[in-house]
């Protein structure tokens, strides 16, 4: 077996994760990530039960999470008219042996950072050093470094794993005749306001039409003395795909009032999501974009992981859960075939063809399609949603998606852990 350290281009999510959990069974690794300095980037990003599950197995402790985020309690649908299209509980309350977290992204971001540093030492991660290229040897892989003043370099591994992100130069050279970036023609607004949370006091609500709709859930525990928290929230609007979304930046700054306009509609008795929107101290906007399958995530010594292989729409909220299971499907591999092209082939045949429909499942609106089923139906405006869309209806429609994302609750409760506790590689 090699005694050559595994590589991973990019520090986000996903490679800090794939990082701890090779530390945690014993295969030395090098995270290559390109900014000189990570900082706790975004706003809110959903971690499902599946993924908390592995974190939870990685040694992440509930406070840990605690300090980045909240527990959701309740995934809910409304109407136009403010009234309930479907609720169902979440985590723990749905009877997941695991909680589901809203978390800050940036907030959760460091703290895998700093708890592969403290695990592994600061060696683990070379900052400001970006993987540019490969080439598959008789004995692994030689990745190619562009660091940032310029220089480049090269570093043998057993294996290089490209976690660099949608705009991946591993999979670039990999398939190199792939699609440009898909924009379907949905823009998005993110922000964080300050106020008191709705519903269950934890709960993830998307509210609207395929053509106009926001997601608003809590990333932090409510304040004990004024009951306000940290609300994430998304706004959406659907415009021409032919319009050139790059003339406005892929993510770039901006103010509420320059779109808060779109949602001026949306107030009940219970929000009001023009003040909340208007409340918001800073906005940020860029279009939703995925990439379109690809046939493998796999080249010899190489393979891809998180959004460098299946970069997708959000309307899942299941992006970096995805990038968490990637990690410890890859290790597990690994435990299975050592540090070898035949565990990224294992890997890949695992997940490539089941995530690759994950990714169409999302950009045809993953679970929100129950918003374009009642906007199909009746406009958005009912009394009574089971005269809309019959309750067993909407019961399958949910159990479907959670099936192909991998947190269906009772194969998901009665799965062994992807890694095996104290599993060591070799051992």
């Amino acid at each position: 077996m090699s005694t050559k350290p595994v590589l991973i281009a990019g520090g986000g999510i996903g490679g800090l994760s794939l990082a701890l959990t090779l530390h945690q069974i014993g295969v030395p690794c090098t995270v290559f990530e390109s900014v000189a300095t990570l900082k706790p980037l975004g706003v809110g990003i959903n971690l499902q039960p599946n993924a908390v599950r592995e974190l939870f197995d990685l040694g992440i402790e509930r406070a840990q999470m605690d300090r980045v985020g909240v527990p959701a309690r309740e995934w809910a649908l409304v109407g136009l008219n403010g009234n309930d299209i479907h609720s169902e509980p979440r985590g723990e309350m749905a009877g997941y042996n695991w909680p589901q977290y809203a978390v800050h992204r940036g907030k959760f971001h460091m703290l895998l950072y700093q708890t592969l540093l403290d695990r592994a030492g600061p060696s683990t991660v070379q900052l400001g050093a970006r993987v540019t290229g490969y080439e598959n040897t008789p004995d692994g892989v030689i990745a190619q470094i562009t660091n940032a003043d310029g220089t480049i370099s090269t570093q043998s591994g057993a294996l290089l794993i490209g976690a660099d992100g949608i705009h991946s130069a591993v999979r670039a050279q990999m398939h190199p005749d792939q699609p440009p970036i898909h924009w379907g023609g949905v823009l998005m607004w993110r922000g964080t306001t300050r106020m008191k949370p709705l519903r269950t006091g934890s709960t993830f609500l998307g509210l609207g039409t395929s053509k106009n709709r926001m997601v608003i859930y809590p990333i932090s525990h409510p304040d004990p003395d004024t009951g306000e928290c940290d609300v994430n929230w998304i706004a959406e609007i659907t415009v021409s795909p032919e319009e050139d979304w790059q003339k406005s930046g892929w993510f770039r700054q901006t103010t509420p009032s320059a779109f808060v306009h779109h949602f001026r509609d949306f107030t009940y008795d219970w929000l009001d999501a023009p003040a909340m929107i208007s409340a918001a101290d800073i906005a940020f906007e860029n279009p939703m974009i995925d990439r379109d399958p690809i046939p493998t995530w796999q080249d010899g010594a190489v393979a891809l992981m998180g959004d460098a292989a299946h970069a997708m729409y959000p309307t899942g909220s299941n992006g970096a859960s995805q990038a968490i299971i990637d990690a410890r499907t890859l290790a597990a591999a690994m435990l299975d075939h050592g540090v070898t092209q035949s565990a990224l082939t294992a890997y890949n045949k695992k997940l490539c063809a089941p995530v690759s429909d994950l990714i169409l499942r999302n950009r045809g609106a993953g679970p929100f399609g129950l918003l374009s089923m009642v906007e199909t139906r009746c406009g958005g405006h009912f009394d009574d949603i089971d005269d809309v869309i019959p309750p067993d209806e909407r019961a399958a429609f949910m159990a479907g998606y959670k099936a192909a994302a991998g947190f269906d609750i009772e194969t998901l409760n009665a799965a062994p852990p992807l890694i095996k506790p104290s599993a060591i590689i070799g051992a």
